[in-house]
């Protein structure tokens, strides 16, 4: 039937409106079916036991935590929105921020003209990687007045800006910035910060003679490269960009011009929600420091989709995360944005890869039209719980390097520290695969061709000897994938698939999948329960390691047969995949388990050196 129009809001009327204590009821009952326990909300009351608390508790059983210790909550309400104004930028459009780090003057030529003429409207240049004498080649025919120049130098920025500031002599400038940033350079070398007097000087001349260029920097990709939350980036990039402010101010120039002269950098990744709370909690953190010194700039925000995210297995799957976090870094309310191609952590990228991550912008912009709405995520209780929340932890962190002296002093110990212990719970949690990663510690393909690039450090820049280390999430998968890949035949190991394929597929699925994660090939042996069948199909595998699949019903009747019959055909180790302990079986494997520790527990059975 259709329903007039008209009709709707009658139609809606006629429903009672829910409650958030309707929800919790109707969510424990669904809990309770489940099995999952559901912390009371009562001191002294028992989880279960059908009191108030167990309905609160229900919020608490379905919230999660980021590794800033944020709590995420499953329902948001009204009651969930923060005091205080929005803080905005003005308009939805984002700059479209292609950047080039090729070492060769003639191929970045090439790419800047081909990204200027098919969408970019800015362009960021690696110059670790191209001298910075090259400048006048490579911006040969360029537009200065039209399309603004990013430098990125790192200890030659003295040097790059000299170049540069010769080259645009005379001409109006469309923007840019000549990025001194000497703490992330310190964060990313480990050299102390030392004298800022250049980064001051820079942003004198800029200030005077270049307005609407500036001399700063304020780079948060080395926390995030090295494995940090979104509050410790969020926090150290406040901290970074106060200290500047001091030095600025502390020269003589005056906070409102002072100001001007910085851009902040963050990593956006592919949990969009957190990307556009992050961005937002920023421009709000950086708006009360504003406030505080008596000035009025908005925080001008460059995000930049994270390199840590990016694999060089299945290196596909990276246009979907860049996607993603590109739309995050757009809603959130970047000023720039630069979608790194999908083949970066490969080596230089080609073409092809620079045209899709310039086009993904085009797309989200022009067609999708996410940039027609000022702060879209304005208004969600979700999203706006979430900012104040990240907003609020990230104070506190800056607050805690402010009282260690500040972020030059901080990049000694505290910081470092703190990223640790971070990086360690990551890694705990990718290793269990409770933080999957598509197309490498899930769903890996074992007969995928390997994608190559010229060499180069790419996109995906690493830390130089003594600063912060710069990890991808997937390194400890992959490595294990190119251990595999070197041997002369793949390591190989045997399921023991006991019963009908209705019963046994499941679990042989999910071990095939495990084992591939670490490039281990799998092979079966077909349905049946006969413990003499299975041991001479273990025999013709030419493998020394075997794992049981079957339901926990067969593993009750077979399973220390089968693994009997399999340990007298010569296996070394036994498997089995569930939970449960049986006779023969040496370890288990399930969901939750520390796949890295199997995967390398595997290698060394099998007598592949690591």
């Amino acid at each position: 039937m259709t329903v007039p129009p008209h009709d709707l809001a009658d139609l809606v009327s006629d429903f009672p409106p829910a409650s958030r204590e309707q929800w919790r009821d109707l969510a424990l009952g669904v809990l309770r079916k489940s099995g999952l326990a559901v912390p009371a909300d009562t001191p002294g009351e028992a989880a279960g036991s059908g009191g108030s608390g167990d309905a609160a508790g229900v919020e608490a059983a379905l919230s999660t935590t980021t590794y800033d210790d944020v709590r995420i909550a499953a329902l948001h309400d009204p009651s969930d929105l923060p005091e205080g104004p929005r803080v905005v930028r003005s308009t939805g459009r984002w700059d479209v921020r292609q950047r080039h780090a090729d070492p060769d003057p003639d191929v970045t030529r090439a790419a800047i003209h081909a990204d200027l003429e098919n969408g970019a409207t800015s362009i960021w240049l690696d110059l670790t990687a191209l001298d910075p004498t090259a400048l006048p080649d490579v911006l040969q025919n360029v537009y200065l007045d039209l399309a603004p120049v990013i430098l990125d130098a790192g200890s030659r920025t003295g040097e790059a800006a000299e170049i540069f500031l010769d080259l645009a002599a005379g001409t109006a400038l469309a923007g840019g910035n000549l990025g001194a940033d000497p703490i992330g350079l310190a964060a990313r070398s480990g050299v102390p910060a030392g004298d800022m007097g250049g980064a001051v000087s820079l942003a004198r001349r800029c200030a005077d003679d270049h307005p609407g260029l500036r001399a700063i920097t304020v780079d948060a990709l080395p926390y995030h490269d090295a494995g940090g939350g979104d509050v410790e980036e969020l926090g150290c990039s406040v901290a970074t960009g106060v200290a500047y402010l001091r030095t600025l101010t502390d020269a003589g120039m005056p906070v409102e011009r002072a100001l001007e002269q910085l851009e902040f950098r963050y990593a956006a990744g592919a949990d969009q929600f957190l990307t556009i709370a992050k961005l937002r909690a920023a421009r709000r953190m950086w708006a009360r420091v504003v406030q505080v010194v008596g000035g009025s700039a908005e925080q001008r925000q460059h995000a930049v989709t994270s390199s840590a995210m990016m694999t060089v297995r299945d290196p596909w799957v990276n246009m979907l995360r860049t996607t993603l976090a590109c739309f995050g870094a757009g809603v959130g309310g970047a000023d720039a944005v630069t979608v790194q191609p999908f083949d970066a952590c490969l080596g230089l990228p080609d073409g092809f890869a620079r045209r899709i991550a310039r086009n993904t912008q085009s797309l989200l912009m022009e067609e999708s039209n996410v940039a027609r709405v000022i702060d879209p995520a304005g208004g969600s209780w979700y999203v706006e719980r979430l900012t104040a929340d990240l907003a609020g932890k990230a104070w506190e962190w800056f607050q805690e390097i402010e009282r260690a002296g500040g972020m030059a002093d901080a990049l000694e110990r505290l910081v470092p520290e703190r990223l640790a212990a971070t990086r360690a719970s990551r890694a705990a949690n990718i290793a269990h695969r409770r933080d999957p990663i598509t197309g490498v510690s899930e769903f890996p393909d074992l007969k995928e061709r390997p994608v190559t690039r010229k060499g180069g450090h790419g996109l995906a820049r690493r830390a130089v000897h003594g600063g912060l280390p710069a990890v991808r999430y997937a390194e400890e998968f992959e490595a294990l994938r190119d251990l595999a890949d070197a041997q002369e035949a793949r390591p190989t190991v045997f399921l023991a698939t006991i019963g009908p394929v209705a019963v046994h597929t499941a679990r042989a699925s999910f071990a095939a999948n495990l084992f591939a994660a670490g490039g281990i090939a799998t092979v079966t042996s077909g349905p049946g329960t006969d413990p003499a069948a299975m041991a001479e199909a273990f025999r013709d595998s030419g493998t020394s390691i075997a794992c049981l699949c079957s339901s926990d019903r067969l593993y009750g009747e077979h399973a220390a047969a089968v693994a009997g019959a399999l340990r007298e055909a010569g296996a070394a180790t036994i498997w089995l995949a569930g939970k449960g302990h049986y006779e023969g079986v040496d370890a288990t494997l399930h969901a939750g388990c520390d796949v890295l520790d199997v995967l390398r527990t595997t290698f060394d059975d099998l007598g592949v050196s690591r």
